[in-house]
């Protein structure tokens, strides 16, 4: 385990003090918990802001490949 020197606002200590007093927690426990949990959550929007942008850079292909499947399909139809 790690040490850490951590700076709180002021109001921010005090809102915490009182949260884990009555969740009955230590303050240690308490940060751990609470950071596990924002990094799952910015990994989260890291993802997601990652699939944002790799799927603007296939929907060019993409497009061009549904306009060549409908360009075979109308040829079918109009073969029949």
């Amino acid at each position: 385990m790690k040490n850490l020197s951590l700076k709180l606002d002021d109001a921010i200590y005090q809102e915490t003090e009182l949260v884990v007093k009555e969740i009955k927690t230590s303050r240690n426990r308490y940060i751990n918990e609470a950071l596990t949990y924002y990094n799952r959550l910015q990994k989260e929007k890291i993802i997601a802001e990652k699939l944002k942008t790799e799927s603007a850079l296939v929907q060019e292909e993409s497009m061009k490949v549904l306009t060549e499947f409908e360009k075979i399909e109308n040829h079918d139809d109009q073969a029949i």
